[in-house]
């Protein structure tokens, strides 16, 4: 082995921390994506034109342990879509993501839950204005389980690629620790879905993020996101509309809407592109009221719930199962408790007065 001639320098070119928006707006994201500068097989610019064929506004760059990729994303950004650089922490105890990072800046790796390193971490990222989203909790490989607690993170990630077991295990955590924090008077933890897309035929965008934001800039996602204002989808083909009325109020996702106990309050979603798809409500008391879409995909459901009842109230939106159920919640096989999941969306929150 010898030396080469030498190559051109490198100049690094960060991308922008503003893309034209379209001012107070629902913006699609995939906040989860590796590229060959990890352990990816895409290039930067495949990845952001994947990014942009998916119908995405904003993307975060996150290859494993390395910021290598940030001086890279400056070619590839543009009006019509924002990158913001982060970075996929794989530590022994599982995985994290650092969103928002400055470009260039590290997050170190090499520390077990054991070790009382992870919080210095966290205050690092946090020092920058980034979030702090522990990956895939519930994946099955080696040091992938999450076990360092959530009293820390800004939001966790429960919706990782194509739906399976693991996503379902993670819903149910989450949704328990909804129910938790609203009991102690502890702030919530909000969900994120992310395709972690590495490489084809894994699909950039497959799920994403639709974040309610100021506007399409670095700071205004992440706020949306820190504050749950926000839904999961499967592909952008699925639109949803998802508010709670009463009292003369209203309230949207990640919100609270405040109302005499016993006073009606008003369910409300509207969806579409979901075929034969599955509607359903989940309260701190659980599934409370499921409809099923017809064959278009397109509808609205309502339900109607009180403070006295529901401390919170989430959707869900599934597709069918292979025989055209909905699923039966308590089987048992190979079979998923419930079908795939096509949306959902983080909780609007039920306050009485009085």
């Amino acid at each position: 082995m010898h030396f080469g001639d030498p190559g051109p320098g490198f100049t690094p070119n960060c991308p922008p921390e503003r893309a034209r928006g379209r001012g107070r707006a629902w913006y699609r994201g995939d906040c989860h994506l590796h590229t060959v500068y990890s352990d990816g097989r895409r290039l930067p610019e495949e990845v952001a034109a994947g990014a942009r064929a998916a119908g995405l506004d904003f993307m975060v760059s996150t290859d494993h342990n390395t910021p290598a990729s940030h001086g890279a994303w400056g070619n590839y950004a543009g009006p019509d879509l924002l990158i913001i650089t982060g970075e996929e922490i794989t530590t022994r105890n599982g995985h994290w993501l650092a969103l928002g990072l400055p470009p260039g800046e590290w997050v170190d790796w090499r520390y077990r839950s054991r070790d009382e390193a992870y919080a210095r971490f966290v205050r690092q990222v946090h020092r920058s204005g980034g979030l702090v989203v522990p990956a895939h909790p519930y994946c099955p490989y080696v040091a992938c389980q999450w076990k360092f607690g959530y009293q820390d993170a800004d939001a966790v990630e429960i919706w990782n690629g194509p739906w399976t077991y693991d996503d379902e295990s993670a819903v149910d955590t989450w949704d328990a620790m909804l129910g938790d924090a609203l009991r102690h008077g502890r702030p919530w933890l909000p969900a994120v879905g992310n395709s972690d897309a590495h490489s084809v035929p894994q699909v950039i965008g497959a799920p994403h993020n639709v974040v309610l934001a100021a506007d399409l800039t670095r700071d205004d996602i992440l706020d949306g996101l820190r504050a749950g204002r926000s839904w999961l989808a499967e592909s952008a083909a699925v639109q949803l509309d998802f508010a709670v009325t009463g009292h003369g109020r209203q309230a949207g996702i990640g919100q609270t809407l405040t109302v005499p106990a016993d006073a009606f309050a008003d369910v409300r979603l509207t969806v579409a592109g979901v075929p034969g798809g599955t509607v359903r409500f989940i309260t701190d008391e659980g599934q409370t009221h499921q409809e099923s879409l017809p064959a278009s995909g397109s509808g609205t459901v309502t339900w109607r719930a009180t403070a006295s009842l529901a401390s919170y109230v989430r959707a869900e939106v599934r597709h069918p199962d292979p025989d055209g159920t909905p699923g039966h919640g308590n089987s048992t096989g190979p079979a998923l408790p419930w079908g795939p999941m096509a949306a959902m969306t983080n909780p609007v929150f039920l306050r009485a007065t009085g």
